[in-house]
């Protein structure tokens, strides 16, 4: 979990477009975030194991 300065900071327009860094909204992790979902990885596991994004499941074949 990202510290709340760190969130904070993120969120703020920065001098530069390139220095924008995308964070999961639930826990601020930066890294193995997914654009679609605005998640990072380890939340849009939990979240799609449980059924609360629509449209996503766990494969099994």
């Amino acid at each position: 979990m990202a510290k709340q300065s760190v969130i904070a900071r993120s969120q703020k327009k920065p001098k530069y477009s390139t220095r924008e860094v995308n964070r999961c909204f639930r826990c601020g992790r930066k890294r193995g975030y997914r654009r679609d979902f605005d998640l990072c990885r380890i939340c849009f596991r939990e979240l799609a194991n449980e059924g609360k994004i629509p449209g996503v499941r766990k494969s099994s074949w």
